[in-house]
């Protein structure tokens, strides 16, 4: 549809599928205004789980294309009800911004207080066509490349820093618990990139991690839970979390802390951002932190432990072919650079896989902008002007008609011939073959992520022939406590 109006006249006859595939209504029961979301939250939360909510739907109406309530529903959101999307075909809508508005929406159905971030709408929660977001986003894009030189070098610092430390814990303790190592490291790249300083030099000291889990914390508790087994205890939970999103004044000594040590350390990016892109220097600094902070830092909360989760459980065989691929390339290419990890076709294969099976933002929103057309495999729905649209990104990236055994890690999956499956990786608010730019919702760091991702399993087996770690599950991210690493031998 070339616009609103004309989308909006359009009668549902006139609005066929390019496949002219069965037109067919959007199943699902979105229950009472209150009631309904109360009950699909619970069952989101504690009585079926995440995954399963999903699935039972899906078997329910025999589609992937359903409608449905999500958290955290009435007194914080009005509008809970979704359209669905679980499958390959159908999600990419949501990274067309000409069908689909992506304003105030990347926590779904509600927008927490401004206050959490000086009053400001970042970049995060602004649609393409507002003025600001082009701005915005090309002072992040390149304030990024401006220091791609540091990339590698200021990582493989902090890795070194981490390693050390795992060893120390498992030689004294027997395990390491790595969430809180890879939390600290993240925290100390991010700011040394963006501020050139280490934050142990500055007034936040030690703290920075525990500053920021605070505050993203009180922003997204109402999109989270312990896991608590259906009992009094997990409905008093959901009665705390999802009644009342938390008032700002209980971490604006923390933000403030925050926010002035990035105002102060990094004012070359903020220089940038006042001189070449016009961006007022306050909202600049909310800007940096929410991209320092919720952005990269709060990514890297969820990203790592990932990894090295699905790393450690694709088993020994795995890691002795990656470790001959890895060692055998840094020495015929003279270190860990970027040519060496271009050829690297299995360790790129295994974070793409990685990344597919388990993204670590498994939610897309948007609200679509006109009437249109949407397609599953087998059937066309109609969407209405003004439908929130949800997808679960992990449903879309396990598609079964899409790739095959989807729940099994398999490491080279994306080698060879298995490349053209990149399209259908999507964890980036993309697709992995698109780039990111100015003018789209895709994420300003999704070429640093994979990177990293690359780094962080080349460093992990130059040093170590394998390793062993148990994994569950702490509210939005893998937690992960390593058991035992064997070191690489001495010649």
């Amino acid at each position: 549809m070339s616009s609103s109006s004309s989308s909006s006249s359009s009668s549902s006859s006139s609005l066929l599928s390019p496949l002219q595939l069965p037109m067919k209504p959007i199943p699902g029961d979105c229950g009472h205004t209150f009631f309904g979301p109360f009950r699909d939250r619970l069952a989101y939360f504690y009585h079926e789980g995440r995954d399963k909510f999903f699935e039972n739907r899906i078997q329910k109406h025999k589609s992937t294309i359903i409608k449905t309530n999500m958290p955290p529903g009435p007194l914080i959101a009005s509008c809970p009800r979704v359209v669905c999307l679980l499958d390959a075909v159908s999600f990419p809508v949501l990274f067309d911004t000409s069908k689909v508005e992506k304003r105030d929406v990347l926590d779904g159905t509600f927008l927490p207080s401004l206050a959490y971030t000086g009053g400001h709408r970042v970049c995060a929660y602004l649609d393409p066509s507002e003025p600001k977001h082009t701005s915005l986003k090309s002072f992040i894009l390149s304030t990024l490349s401006s220091r791609h030189h540091k990339f590698i070098p200021l990582f493989q610092t902090g890795l070194s820093e981490l390693f050390n430390e795992l060893e120390a814990q498992i030689s004294s303790k027997k395990e390491a618990y790595f969430n809180t190592l890879s939390d600290t490291m993240s925290f100390n790249y991010v700011f040394r990139l963006f501020c050139d300083k280490s934050p142990s030099e500055t007034r936040i000291g030690f703290k920075g991690p525990k500053l920021v889990d605070k505050w993203l914390l009180f922003q997204l508790a109402p999109l989270g839970s312990l896991g608590l087994l259906p009992n009094l205890l997990c409905y008093f939970e959901d009665i705390l979390l999802r009644t009342f999103t938390f008032p700002f004044f209980l971490v604006k000594s923390d933000y403030k802390k925050l926010y002035d040590v990035f105002y102060e350390f990094g004012s070359s990016v903020l220089d940038e951002a006042e001189s070449k892109f016009g961006i007022e220097r306050d909202e600049a600094c909310h800007n940096l932190v929410f991209l320092a902070g919720f952005n990269a830092y709060g990514g890297m909360k969820v990203l790592f432990p990932g990894l090295i989760k699905w790393v450690a459980l694709a088993g020994e065989k795995v890691h002795k072919k990656l470790a001959d691929e890895i060692r055998t390339t840094v020495e015929v290419e003279g270190g860990v650079t970027l040519s060496a990890l271009n050829k690297m076709v299995l360790t790129k294969s295994v974070v793409y896989e990685y990344l597919r099976i388990d993204p670590p933002v498994p939610f897309q929103y948007g609200k679509a902008k006109v009437d249109f057309v949407i397609q599953s495999h087998d059937a066309a729905f109609e969407i209405k002007e003004g439908e929130m649209i949800f997808g679960y990104q992990p449903f879309a990236t396990k598609d079964p008609k899409v790739f095959e055994n989807p729940e099994e890690f398999v490491g080279d999956r994306f080698v060879g011939e298995g490349e053209k499956l990149l399209k259908y990786v999507y964890w980036s608010n993309g697709r992995e073959t698109e780039e990111t730019r100015a003018g789209n919702k895709h994420c300003a760091g999704k070429d640093l992520v994979v990177l990293l991702c690359r780094v962080m399993v080349v460093e992990l087996f130059l040093r170590y022939e394998t390793f062993e770690v148990e994994s569950g599950t702490f509210m939005f991210a893998p937690s992960v406590t390593f058991k035992s690493l064997t070191k690489v031998s001495s010649p």
